[in-house]
């Protein structure tokens, strides 16, 4: 009898102290335990420095997403003020596209569906028909989800915008190649809360999808640690 409870209470004690532990290791001494991701872009070396090991390292000056202006599914001005220190996903995509844009936004339904409490996350699908995905059409579009969270936004804008952002903002392919034919990334692109561009994804493949989901959680790790420093 006693050795079942005694089972018992072993068994308790590792179910309260596991996370904690993991939590530890993630933070513990402010080192990380996890393989940081990596940033995309052209990036340069800065004339600062830190120290590391007793020795000057320098630092480094990553690329950043560009400023933008844009139209969202309600009619209003978009601009990348609008995610001021969060973290975000962005894609590309047209609402009459074949059944890639669809399978690649039923999986973004699915991740907004996993962050929906989380106000740190947000999604962004950014049309490469503006002149047939007005805000009105793009809403009915976004409604056809039935989004858990209002942190998804559809965005359109004049051609020459967003070509240019998808091209020299997000780095990904987009171009109109004819009336009804458009060459666009299937990617879905992690901007972390400096606009750092930290993922490049298919969404239409769903082991990338997975390792998207894993990787937004590894920003919320690295945004939680820095203002862990910040408070001692």
């Amino acid at each position: 009898m006693k050795t079942a409870i005694w089972k018992k209470i072993t068994v308790l004690v590792l179910i309260l102290a596991v996370p904690g532990f993991l939590y530890y290791l993630l933070t513990a001494k402010g080192k990380n335990r996890y393989k940081p991701l990596a940033h995309f872009g052209p990036k340069e070396v800065a004339k600062t420095s830190h120290r590391f090991h007793g020795k000057d390292i320098p630092d480094t000056n990553y690329y950043q997403l560009p400023s933008f202006k844009l139209t969202d599914q309600d009619g209003k001005t978009f601009t990348e003020a609008n995610l001021k220190g969060k973290i975000f996903v962005a894609s590309f995509f047209y609402t009459h596209c074949p059944t890639v844009c669809r399978t690649i936004n039923n999986n973004l339904s699915y991740l907004v569906g996993t962050y929906w409490k989380n106000k740190m996350v947000y999604f962004t699908s950014i049309t490469v028909d503006p002149d047939l995905d007005t805000p009105d059409v793009l809403k009915k579009y976004l409604q056809s989800f039935k989004p858990e969270s209002n942190r998804w936004v559809f965005l359109t804008g004049d051609t020459t915008s967003v070509y240019n952002l998808a091209r020299k903002g997000f780095l990904v392919d987009a171009v109109q190649t004819g009336k009804d034919d458009f060459i666009y990334s299937d990617k879905l692109i992690l901007i972390d809360q400096d606009k750092h561009i930290r993922g490049y994804y298919s969404g239409a493949n769903t082991n990338d999808v997975n390792r998207l989901n894993d990787e937004i959680k590894v920003l919320i790790a690295e945004e939680l640690r820095k203002v862990d420093k910040a408070l001692y």
